[in-house]
């Protein structure tokens, strides 16, 4: 096998705006930090570059990246052969006693333009506005591949897990990876805050693939199916209305339905916390953040989620408030999950939680909720 040239960037800060309730990073790094945001795209680089090192192919592989934090920093840990490009010193800056490294998206597009013509390909740790950097330098002159780390992830550029991506690029590095022009998407996050979906199509990059490793992207509700959806809505609500109890309410327009036939003024995007009593919905936490859905997980919640048309995620895109932590205390069949039939056509969902225990929970098949009087058993990888 001859030698691979890899690329590797790593935007350590993305995806700290997940889980509390901040739906994004971008120009929002400090307020994640004070809502208690952690960095967590250096721990997912290390999980990719761990499982990598399982694959005895990577003896045949040499990288490229960035200084630091950037990428070299985890490279180093594995004992991978690299070089640095040293465009500059990478400082760092505290934030509420949480140190960060000083970067912007101007430094993974500078590795990216260096990166051209000595790379065979181009695997980043990011979310879409790192895809969206990475894509208006190379387009489509190397392929790329996303190690997901962000909050939304709506490009099909992106490994469904980090340990995906290490398989996707073996199997690419092997020739067994067919490559495909996947779209690279990004929403205006400032709007995505106010409950507002504003997705950008920014064109199309190469990306190697391998069946069930590598999602989709987004895709809108199919307008034939708005009459199902509006029935499905009706039905669950009147459904969550027969019985107290608890509820986390997860985002998307499926759920806002169901929200609003609650008669409550629950968010588009976020999650939120519901109490029902005596056929009544009260309010009790909008936009909740994994700290608040901690607060409730010993009263017995029921969670009400659907799946994201195109990803065919039910955790682990969009919704991180529903973090691992969260997901171990609630049994699997306390949570309800509706969806339209094209949502589930392929048969299969997707979950990644990042802790293998949690994500095993909630393999195998559940029942989704696909118009008012039938489910079906769809299998959850």
């Amino acid at each position: 096998m001859k030698r691979l040239r890899v690329g590797f960037i790593v935007n350590p800060i993305a995806g700290m705006g997940g889980r509390v309730a901040l739906k994004g990073t971008d120009g929002v790094v400090d307020e994640a930090i004070r809502r208690g945001a952690r960095p967590v795209a250096p721990e997912v680089a290390r999980l990719f570059l761990s499982e990598l090192k399982h694959y005895k192919e990577t003896e045949n592989f040499e990288f490229l990246t960035g200084p630091g934090p950037l990428g070299e920093d985890y490279l180093g840990e594995f004992g991978f052969v690299f070089d640095v490009i040293g465009h500059r010193e990478i400082g760092y800056r505290e934030i509420e006693g949480v140190k960060i490294p000083d970067t912007t998206s101007e430094d993974t597009k500078i590795l990216a333009r260096e990166m051209l013509g000595k790379v065979d390909i181009l695997v980043f740790a990011g979310g879409d506005g790192t895809a969206r950097d990475v894509h208006s330098v190379v387009g489509k002159k190397v392929p790329i591949l996303g190690v997901p780390t962000g909050v939304k992830m709506f490009s099909g550029v992106f490994a469904a897990s980090p340990e995906s991506a290490a398989r996707v690029l073996v199997e690419f590095a092997k020739g067994r990876a067919r490559l495909e022009e996947r779209d690279v998407m990004d929403l205006d996050e400032d709007a995505y805050r106010r409950d507002e979906v504003r997705p950008k199509h920014y064109g199309k990059a190469l990306t190697p693939v391998v069946e069930l490793l590598v999602q989709g992207a987004k895709e809108p509700q199919k307008v034939d199916e708005s009459e199902i959806l509006e029935a499905i809505a009706d039905a669950v609500a009147e459904e969550i209305l027969s019985g107290d109890g608890i509820y986390f309410l997860g985002a998307g327009s499926t759920i806002k339905r169901i929200k609003d036939r609650l008669g409550i003024n629950g968010t588009l995007l976020g999650v939120d916390v519901v109490e029902v009593k005596d056929g009544e919905a009260r309010l009790l936490v909008k936009d909740a953040a994994e700290k608040d859905l901690l607060r409730f997980v010993d009263k017995n919640p029921k969670i009400v989620v659907t799946v994201i048309g195109g990803l065919n995620f039910l955790f682990g895109r969009g919704n991180q408030q529903f973090s691992a932590e969260v997901l171990r205390r609630i049994p699997k069949e306390n949570i309800i999950i509706v969806a339209t039939p094209s949502k589930v056509e392929s048969g299969v969902i997707r979950v990644y939680t990042g802790d293998k225990e949690v994500d095993e929970k909630l393999r195998g098949y559940i029942r989704v909720r696909v118009s008012p009087w039938m489910e079906k058993m769809v299998r959850v990888v």
